[in-house]
């Protein structure tokens, strides 16, 4: 994979291989949030969900293996895979959110986030 020119690109597609991982994996309801105009610390977040523990945390497993794989990039850090209710895996530059169905709702980024733009992805094989 040829890197985007520059790094606005660059994260872009970094979350977008992150989306098509959760989708892979069954992440249901994936968004890609761009929270840079607002938010100092990180570019982007993904937000996805998976119905029960065990899908959660196949769905950040593969996103970590997807990034590391096709784009040479780990986790800065990663916190909540041992609870598996909401997982978060912190990428310095865009941040993924992978949640159990009932804590998404409970938390509601989408909500929080409602005024940021939302950058678009195609799962793959769509």
């Amino acid at each position: 994979m040829t890197p985007p020119a520059n790094g606005a690109d660059r994260v872009r597609e970094w979350a977008q291989v992150a989306a098509r991982a959760a989708s892979a994996k069954g992440g249901t309801d994936t968004v890609v949030l761009e929270v840079g105009g607002v938010l100092a610390i990180t570019d982007a977040f993904v937000i996805t969900s998976g119905a029960n523990q065990r899908q959660v945390r196949a769905i950040a497993e593969e996103i970590e293996s997807r990034l590391k794989a096709e784009v040479g990039i780990a986790p800065l850090g990663i916190e909540g895979a041992a609870e598996a209710e909401w997982v978060l895996l912190d990428f310095g530059d865009f941040v993924v959110h992978v949640f159990g169905e009932e804590t998404r709702h409970y938390y509601d980024l989408e909500r929080l986030w409602s005024d940021v733009p939302r950058w678009e992805w195609q799962p793959v094989g769509s």
